[in-house]
């Protein structure tokens, strides 16, 4: 299918018929990755919707840990490693079993839960984008595909990670969804003692600090003494985390480089209010999720031009369509005196609420009721 999964009249859609959805969360056990965020948004949304309609129900199959994330009303099925094993099929059947993750899993054996449609989220096929050897991309793209043949349908976080899916993988007539993610709710932005403090206008990019995310490109921007950069987030790569360090104090700019490793919701969403311009030089995404959290405060973007971006950053964001230092200085001047010339701060936090979990849900259960038939 094209685009979007438009939902005109969700009523109608919703049959008499009650769904069961299972919804694999065993990602949840990564607390400050995007994943956790994606398990934990969309089934904190279809849950109420499920209920309200009266239409079906929905149980999650989580990490120890967060047993009770989605609520004291909500089942949530603790995670065994035998789990599958110490079950009959007849406590574990379901209408539909959503693996969200095209890196993971897809448990149900069609021999065992014959009636079982599976649901597949394919967030990127990034490990094409990121100039890894050829062999470790065909190792992904080959599991991917698996889960590909193992599922029913497939839904794509955006329109780029779509035509990836399509040009690089076997989905035969299976229906490709296109439903992109919603916001995150920020909270409430809060420093602590023992948080950094800046001292200084600064720069502010979040997310895991390895190769992918690119941060290093932004170290000439430094060249302006009068503002500091900090990368908050998970030092994913222990030797490109040396290598930014190398490489800013060759420049004479390590003074003003922070890399304070994860942070707690609250510092995250400090640093959102309070920073100059948000960051994010990707060399992949199939979505953005921190580009979009940024977005309710209405900062200045400055964004890679590759992979999703562009598609989610829309014509509110400025693109580093080049990584040489002198380029990104001046999109980056250019950028800041358009922001505040042509006052972009309110159609930033507009462009915001077009990512709406709730609208999102809607768009989820419309596909369940699909495969559920």
């Amino acid at each position: 299918m094209d685009g979007h999964f438009e939902i005109e009249n969700f009523g109608n859609l919703m049959a008499k018929r009650k769904m069961k959805i299972i919804l694999d969360c065993e990602l949840m056990k990564h607390p400050n990755s995007g994943l956790y965020h994606y398990c934990l948004n969309l089934g904190l949304s279809v849950k109420p919707q499920l209920k309200e309609a009266g239409t079906g129900t929905i149980s999650f199959y989580v990490p120890p840990a967060e047993i009770n994330s989605f609520g004291p009303d909500s089942n949530c099925i603790p995670e065994k490693k035998t789990f599958w094993n110490l079950f009959s099929p007849s406590s574990l059947s379901c209408d539909i079993w959503h693996a969200p993750f095209q890196s993971g899993r897809i448990v149900p054996d069609k021999k065992k839960f014959p009636g079982t449609k599976v649901l597949l989220t394919i967030h990127d096929l990034n490990p094409l984008h990121e100039g890894k050897p050829i062999e470790e991309q065909k190792k992904s793209l080959s599991h991917t595909q698996s889960l590909i043949d193992k599922a029913d349908a497939l839904v794509c976080i955006s329109q780029f990670c779509k035509e990836d899916v399509l040009q690089h993988c076997k989905v035969g007539n299976k229906p490709v969804y296109v439903i992109r993610n919603g916001t995150h709710k920020v909270h409430t932005p809060e420093l602590r003692s023992t948080s950094y403090h800046p001292v200084r206008p600064f720069l502010f990019g979040m997310g895991y600090v390895n190769r992918k995310k690119n941060y290093h490109v932004l170290l000439p921007l430094l060249e302006n003494e009068e503002i500091e950069l900090i990368i908050a987030g998970r030092l994913d790569e222990q030797e490109y985390v040396e290598n930014i360090k190398k490489q800013a104090e060759k420049m004479g700019v390590i003074e003003r480089l922070h890399l304070p490793g994860p942070v707690s919701e609250g510092e995250k969403a400090w640093y959102y209010q309070n920073c100059l311009a948000f960051v994010h030089p990707s060399l992949a995404e199939g979505f953005g999720a921190p580009v979009v959290e940024v977005m309710q405060f209405g900062k200045p973007l400055f964004l890679s031009s590759l992979t999703s971006l562009p598609e989610i950053g829309g014509d509110v964001a400025f693109y580093f369509n080049s990584f040489e230092g002198k380029s990104m200085q001046q999109v980056f001047q250019k950028g800041m005196r358009d922001y505040n010339a042509i006052g972009l701060a309110e159609r930033i936090k507009k462009r915001s609420a077009e990512f709406n979990w709730e609208q999102k849900a809607k768009e989820y259960l419309a596909v369940y009721k699909s495969l559920a038939g």
